[in-house]
């Protein structure tokens, strides 16, 4: 008997915003909030679009330091506000990563809002781990923005 294929492999961060689930949400999936906090580390966004819809394309530039320009593309596949949102995920130029899902879920805790990410389809491990990275920052951006349970 054959063995079942492995899953691609996947990234899970996990991060609890001291706000509420729908403000957390509107954080995520309105273009003006999202400028403030989606790209990680020293990089800011330079342009984002989003049409929040099941088939709804979305785009958001990240700009270095330097000047470089990263891009990344997307179609929303389910939106299910404010609990849940899922959409594909690849980046535009020489990237690896062009086929991937990214999962978004926003679980009520009290006064807060845990954000459980999947990140799904990375191929490779050192790919996996950039991601990892790249996400566990842009979540620290999020939380740092609602410190103190600002809403």
């Amino acid at each position: 008997m054959a063995k079942p294929a492995p899953a691609p492999p996947t990234v899970e961060v996990r991060r609890t915003i001291r706000a509420p689930r729908q403000r957390v949400f509107d954080a995520w999936t309105k273009a003006d909030e999202l400028r403030a906090w989606h790209a990680p580390g020293p990089l800011t966004v330079s342009h984002a679009e989003i049409d929040l819809r099941p088939g709804g394309a979305y785009r958001i530039h990240m700009r270095a330091p330097d000047g470089t320009e990263h891009r990344v593309t997307g179609v929303y596949r389910e939106v299910d506000p404010p609990r849940k949102v899922v959409y594909t995920w690849g980046w535009e130029g020489e990237h690896r990563v062009k086929d991937s899902v990214v999962t978004l879920e926003f679980h009520e805790r009290g006064d807060a809002t845990e954000v459980v990410l999947t990140h799904a389809g990375i191929m490779d491990d050192p790919e996996r781990a950039n991601h990892e990275q790249g996400w566990t920052a842009i979540l620290d951006k999020l939380e740092a923005a609602y410190a103190g349970g600002r809403a």
